[in-house]
């Protein structure tokens, strides 16, 4: 679904993304994951044509967002990070502006406005201004309006950010629907928690580029942490110096999760 071979951006002289390959296939259920300025906006905003990439190659059900952008736009469905939406506008409204500049009219825009009134579960709010809207409620709508156009993958970027857990678990369910319907989805987000959830393959990137990519059940599997349990200690307060001296917790033993992995690959320095 996309296939992108060394891809580079950049800001001026910082380079953002510096020979990122990846390839999502159809009908996944993708998890990008990476520190902050990894490069994961970045790459987004080069798949949608919203940032010229320097070099490389994309396609998108193989199109390319620089030559042909809107066949992209038509098959790509972007849920962004930030809430993207008129505040003084209506529930309503929003939706049917954002339907419009898909290029549906008529009958096709009014049903899919009321996809997204059902979708977003705002169908009681639907006059109210989006500007006096709940957080949970704002993203919910966000969603809708990125999948208006039935976009046959939808790249959300961390789409619930800040939100209450009863908006959340919608969020969650409404895009293992739409996926199980046959949407490919790429999915970025910092709560590793959703991305064990959902997600069947994942990529962690780093500086720009792709670190470690496959099935998440594979990357987790047969890789214990560091972590050992005491049974019977002689010495134990000598004996669990020298474990965490040597970076060895002492706890239960436990099987490695994504953010042992993440951490072992991207380093836990705090960045900026």
């Amino acid at each position: 679904m996309i296939r992108v071979e060394g891809l580079v951006a950049r800001y001026g002289r910082a380079v953002a993304v510096d020979g990122l390959s990846l390839h999502i296939p159809e009908g996944s259920f993708f998890g990008l994951l990476g520190p902050n300025g990894a490069g994961k906006t970045t790459f987004i905003s080069c798949l949608a044509g919203l940032h010229p990439p320097a070099g490389g190659t994309i396609r998108v059900a193989g199109f390319d967002p620089v030559r042909q952008p809107r066949e992209v736009l038509d098959v790509l469905g972007v849920v962004p990070q930030r809430i993207a939406l008129y505040g003084r506008l209506s529930v309503v409204e929003n939706l049917r502006v954002f339907a419009g500049l898909h290029g549906l009219h008529g009958r096709a825009l009014s049903e899919r406005v009321e996809w997204g009134l059902e979708l977003s579960q705002l169908t009681a709010h639907r006059t109210k201004r989006v500007e006096a809207l709940s957080g949970g409620m704002q993203r919910r709508l966000n969603l809708a309006v990125g999948l208006l156009h039935k976009p046959k993958v939808a790249v959300c970027d961390e789409p619930t950010a800040g939100v209450d857990p009863q908006s959340r678990n919608h969020i969650f369910a409404t895009l293992r629907e739409l996926h199980a319907q046959g949407l490919t989805v790429v999915y970025t987000t910092h709560y590793l928690e959703e991305v064990e959830a959902l997600c069947d393959q994942i990529a962690i990137v780093d500086r720009g580029h792709v670190v470690r990519t496959g099935p998440l059940a594979e990357l987790l599997q047969g890789h214990a942490a560091k972590r050992v349990e005491l049974l019977h200690p002689t010495d134990r307060e000598k004996v669990v110096a020298a474990l965490e001296a040597a970076g060895i917790a002492v706890g239960e033993t436990r099987g490695r999760t994504l953010e042992d992995l993440l951490l072992e690959l991207t380093g836990s320095a705090l960045r900026e």
